[in-house]
């Protein structure tokens, strides 16, 4: 039997394989209000046999965006338009799951397509906050230090996103933690310069993001699952590593957290990542063994054979798959067919379902 296509259950919610879809952005929002294309994007790839849709990283604020097109939830208005799509989803028989984000200095810049960079007031732009008053880079806008009343509204708007998300039909909630975004900010000595009680020693620099993921926990239902996304490492010396990250999971495990997304970098602009098939699968696999959670693999997997082999071989419980479920939305019923594993067809599509 399939491991890839064997049910896994976090809480009171199972999935019905082990196929997840990881948070893409699609830089597609109107006032942080999904569209026609976030449902035909996310609805195809639950029709297309992924347990878990997770929706793109949803800013918790106007200006927790990473550019003015991004995803949001900071109103019940844009919970009531998420619905939609969370409804299509479990239609399909996936479980529809959001990441919760802020940018943090990473925010207030241009689409991918339109060159990145900083966007500026003129043209809808704001200014980011930040641990400290460090620019990603030249090209990045200049972030204002966080106060701790910064700190605290922050905090209330993961607590509101959250409790929408509830609202908007979501059984799996993301907190995002990696990538360079606010989070991974505090975590990062690299972003992190702050003498306070809020950066410095590693205790310090968890302690925004454990009380984030501890609050969202707090009000998320208890039969629902969280997930914390991290970046295992900064691929830089004197950065965030991996001893860091696994400390980080062991508290995030004594928070409630019920899984790790094991993602890495981009914490700042220099860093080299080995990028390679599978490159991230190790920082899962330690995290998993050394924490006792369970976590899921991210980056560069691409092939049937190679997702079974993570997972068989306990280097994660489920594999996270961004791009190549990008290029084939379906991926998952082509898997199941290469791996001989019975997985349910939209009843519109089975005349085309080959035979086993």
């Amino acid at each position: 039997m399939s491991r890839l296509f064997t049910p896994m259950t976090l809480r009171g919610v199972t999935m019905r394989n082990r196929v997840f879809v990881s948070p893409m952005c699609q830089y597609s929002s109107e006032g942080g209000f999904p569209t026609e294309w976030h449902l035909v994007h996310l609805g195809s790839r639950a029709v297309g046999g992924a347990a878990l849709v997770m929706q793109e990283a949803t800013a918790v604020s106007a200006d927790g965006r990473i550019s003015p097109v991004d995803m949001g939830i900071w109103s019940d208005e844009h919970a009531q338009r998420l619905s939609r799509i969370t409804r299509f989803i479990k239609a399909e028989g996936a479980v529809a799951g959001i990441q919760l984000a802020h940018a943090g200095r990473k925010a207030s810049t241009a689409p991918p397509w339109e060159g990145g960079g900083a966007v500026g007031p003129e043209a809808g732009g704001w200014q980011p906050i930040a641990p400290s008053a460090i620019p990603f880079s030249p090209a990045y806008p200049m972030p204002r230090e966080m106060t701790v009343d910064d700190m605290d509204q922050v905090c209330d708007q993961f607590i509101a996103a959250a409790r929408r998300s509830v609202q908007a039909g979501y059984e799996v909630v993301e907190i995002h933690a990696a990538h360079g975004y606010l989070l991974h900010e505090f975590l990062s000595p690299l972003s992190n310069h702050r003498t306070d009680e809020w950066g410095g020693s590693l205790e310090n620099r968890m302690r925004f993001p454990l009380r984030v993921a501890e609050a969202v926990r707090d009000v998320w239902p208890a039969r629902l699952p969280v997930l914390v996304r991290i970046s295992a490492t900064d691929y830089v010396d004197g950065g965030w590593d991996l001893e860091q990250a696994i400390e980080f999971a062991r508290r995030m495990k004594a928070s409630g957290i019920d899984l790790i997304d094991c993602s890495s970098g981009g914490a700042v602009p220099e860093s080299k990542p080995p990028v390679g098939p599978g490159y991230q699968t190790p920082f899962s696999a330690a995290i998993r063994a050394r924490v006792g959670i369970p976590t899921a693999a991210v980056g560069l997997i691409t092939e049937p054979c190679q997702a079974e082999t993570i997972l068989v071989t306990g280097q994660a419980d489920a594999v996270l798959l961004a791009r190549e479920l990008l290029r084939d939305p379906y991926w998952p019923l082509r898997a199941a067919h290469r791996l001989q594993a019975d997985i349910r067809w939209p009843k519109q599509y089975e005349r085309a379902r080959p035979p086993v």
